[in-house]
């Protein structure tokens, strides 16, 4: 990582991954909301989680419904998966791109390598959070309100994260590129498909939430 010739403060470094300015400063404005969202949603379900230990018989501020609520998974296996309450991961995880962002902003410039790690590490979230949504849904019976929340950010940012620096030439190879810039103009619907593959499922699964 140069904290010089910065990709957003100067398009024409030389190096075709970085020409498009537009793209990077969206998605450094993105890495810094979507990060923010996910780390407050992770800090809330965190605190609630301590504050159920604290006192058990205490009612949560997630605890809209039977069929909303954070506290009836706080027991169980998949909100521990690593044998630690998940909301650490997030509360951990999400200040990386916040950081990134700020750095983008800030005139940071990220060689290659380091791009892929961040992709690949917001592709773990995304796909920990899809099999959580899974786990949630077909397999508990509950939805999380501030789970819901932590996978409205999570999808976004490696969606775009993902296709851009696809398109502007991080990963190795023409193939990637090209693939990344056909992708490029669809980036919005695979986050609108992603979302409404979420939303479809949840009104299958509890039609009865949705009934007056």
């Amino acid at each position: 990582m140069r904290i010089e010739n910065s990709p957003i403060a100067n398009p024409k470094t030389g190096n075709g991954a970085e020409g498009d300015v537009q793209t990077w400063r969206s998605l450094s404005i993105l890495l810094i909301i979507g990060g923010c969202i996910g780390w407050l949603a992770s800090a809330a379900l965190l605190i609630e989680r301590i504050r159920s230990l604290q006192n058990p018989q205490e009612a949560l501020a997630c605890d809209i419904s039977p069929f909303v609520s954070c506290g009836a998974l706080f027991d169980r296996w998949q909100a521990s998966l690593l044998g630690f309450p998940n909301p650490l991961i997030g509360v951990a995880g999400f200040v990386v791109p916040i950081v990134v962002g700020f750095g983008l902003i800030s005139g940071a410039r990220f060689a290659p390598w380091f791009w892929r790690i961040l992709v690949l590490g917001l592709f773990a979230a995304w796909a920990f959070v899809t099999w959580l949504f899974f786990q949630s849904t077909f397999v508990i019976g509950v939805l999380c309100p501030y789970c819901l929340a932590v996978w409205a950010a999570t999808i976004p940012l490696w969606w775009n994260a993902f296709v851009v620096t696809m398109a502007n030439g991080q990963w190795s190879g023409g193939a990637t590129r090209t693939l990344g810039v056909v992708l490029k103009p669809y980036v919005l619907t695979l986050i609108v498909a992603n979302f409404a593959l979420i939303v479809v499922t949840i009104v299958v699964r509890f039609p009865h939430v949705f009934v007056m």
